[in-house]
């Protein structure tokens, strides 16, 4: 597992600061099922790209249905509560548990990972320090990889920034996994949106 540290001293971005208690519940979370989760969404795009703000957290965790309620209860342990009534069953059906940091008032949606990239990514997972919080991440040629898949806008914004925040990316692995998705999507295009940006 590779890791990455901020430079002594050096303050975490604005967007991520008053994200902190949140980020280490959630962290904590992913300590408890030994690692097997990255964190996602605008807080890595910031990390591994350029800060940009962001109001939520996002991450994949790799768990069976079956370990869903233990879940929960390790996450409502660190303060963090599904906020919806049929959160169980809204995961067994959408891969998705839409939990919520009570204290921090911040949403926290936690896919749960099944896809042989979802496991390669969180098995490639690096860490990232961020004042005393210290993140498991994906690394910038895996999140690229989910923004291409995303591809909205600020995804490619952040693809974007990634890309010039990293310039040794291994675009070898970026193009392989962006032409599966885009076979499996029937998005055919896909690399060649995402190619001059890298």
């Amino acid at each position: 597992m590779g890791k990455a540290k901020r430079k002594s001293g050096q303050p975490a971005p604005n967007t991520v600061t008053p994200l902190l208690a949140p980020l280490q519940a959630l962290q904590n979370l992913i300590s408890q099922l030994n690692d097997q989760g990255v964190i996602i969404g605008g807080i890595a795009a910031s990390l591994l790209g350029a800060p940009r703000f962001t109001v939520d957290l996002d991450a994949v965790v790799i768990l069976d249905f079956a370990d869903i309620p233990s879940l929960l209860k390790m996450a409502s342990a660190q303060g963090i509560e599904p906020r919806i009534s049929a959160a169980e069953a809204f995961a067994r059906t959408n891969r998705v548990l839409l939990l919520r940091h009570v204290s921090g008032e911040i949403d926290i949606d936690l896919s749960l990972g099944m896809l042989p990239f979802e496991i390669e990514m969180v098995a490639r997972g690096i860490t990232v320090d961020v004042g005393p919080v210290r993140l498991r991440l994906p690394t910038p040629e895996d999140l690229i990889i989910l923004k291409a898949v995303a591809h909205r806008p600020k995804d490619l914004e952040d693809v974007k920034a990634i890309a010039e925040s990293n310039p040794n990316l291994d675009k070898e692995r970026i193009r392989f996994w962006v032409d599966q998705f885009g076979e499996a999507l029937d998005l055919p295009a896909l690399w060649d949106t995402i190619s001059p940006l890298l």
